[in-house]
């Protein structure tokens, strides 16, 4: 599953009429890079949920050829007046069995993908990365030795041990706890301006989280015109 649905202002005018996840990095799309990490690791099933300009990604998706990967679009309607958790509601239908959720904007190596995959043995699985210090844009995550305790932009620096790089694995029973918290989100107040990590972060009391380090390997999530020439760098470092 991956979360392509928003339009990523911060990159205007690049984003003006297009999804974020349409930028080319290095001759490819965001998405297109995406795609092809999870076919290296056997990942042969592929909804990308939609929302803005949506029909430039259904027209990237028909003009190529996947071989043996499905790749469908599923459109979100209320991506205009709801955050990523309403994302993941329209998808629940698709949250079956073992599966993953991965942001739009993570450019990510195969290997790195491979090594999350290994890693992956509870219910929820955080793909985590460490560094030195950390903003107010990141991710933050508090862990329990290997298990996830707290994850939110907003947690105090001083807990803060990891930080999310927006890709998450799921079990059948991990699922079933997500697409419940997933709902329950939704229904609080504000809940149409939620993330869908705070569901994520209501499951870690039930200790059902867990985490997968991939320290040591490149990714890039592109928030930003740095971030876009950052992530360039390492399409060029990969290969296009």
């Amino acid at each position: 599953m991956i979360l392509s649905a928003g339009q990523g202002s911060r990159l205007l005018p690049l984003t003006q009429s297009q999804p974020k996840c349409l930028l080319p990095v290095n001759g490819r799309t965001i998405l297109e890079w995406q795609l092809a990490a999870l076919a290296a690791n056997g990942v042969n099933d592929v909804t990308v949920v939609t929302g803005f300009y949506a029909e430039t990604v259904d027209a990237l998706i028909a003009s190529r050829d996947f071989g043996a990967q499905t790749v469908r679009t599923l459109y979100n309607p209320f991506y205009a007046v709801a955050d990523n958790a309403g994302s993941c509601y329209v998808a629940r239908e698709f949250m079956t069995g073992d599966f993953m959720v991965i942001n739009g904007d993570t450019l990510f190596e195969p290997e790195l993908c491979r090594r999350a995959l290994a890693q992956h043995d509870t219910p929820v699985t955080v793909t985590i990365d460490r560094k030195d210090s950390y903003d107010g844009d990141d991710m933050k995550v508090c862990l329990d030795g290997d298990r996830l305790a707290r994850i939110g932009k907003s947690l105090p620096l001083d807990v803060v041990d990891a930080e999310s790089i927006g890709m998450l694995m799921f079990s059948e029973e991990g699922g079933a706890h997500f697409k419940d918290a997933i709902v329950n989100l939704l229904r609080s107040e504000g809940g149409l301006k939620r993330w869908y990590l705070q569901a994520i972060d209501a499951l870690a009391v039930k200790k059902i989280v867990g985490t997968a380090s991939i320290e040591g390997l490149a990714w890039q999530e592109v928030d930003f015109m740095d971030d876009l020439k950052s992530a360039e760098a390492l399409g060029e470092k990969w290969g296009g």
